[in-house]
């Protein structure tokens, strides 16, 4: 269950963010995690929500964007969607590929008061 770690590590830079920009309150957190950190949408919020706890954050409604995997292979150059776990490529059948997108785990915005 890394959602409990990654839930205290985006919610200290949450109420950090929130001190430095004087908010008096979090009214909403957008987050994107790609699908190969394997996040537990579900998991998450509620560790989030209990990291919160007692802070200007407690009531945040929080979004979460999966970001699907984008690869390019290197043998041939073709960018592609990994669909069904099938990390091959369609062009050439190369396994010799690079992750572009699906790594991801950021905030993309904190709104507040």
């Amino acid at each position: 269950m890394h959602e409990i770690r990654i839930a205290e590590d985006l919610s200290a830079i949450v109420l950090e963010t929130a001190k430095r920009e004087k908010l008096s309150k979090v009214t909403k957190v957008n987050i994107s995690f790609g699908v190969l950190v394997q996040i537990v949408p579900d998991i998450f919020i509620f560790a989030f929500s209990e990291t919160v706890r007692n802070t200007i954050a407690q009531d945040a409604e929080v979004n979460i964007e999966i970001v699907s995997v984008k690869m390019i292979c290197k043998k041939c150059g073709n960018d592609f969607g990994v669909e069904e776990n099938r990390f091959v490529c369609a062009n050439c059948r190369s396994t010799d590929l690079e992750i572009i997108h699906g790594k991801e785990l950021f905030i993309k915005s904190i709104e507040g008061e």
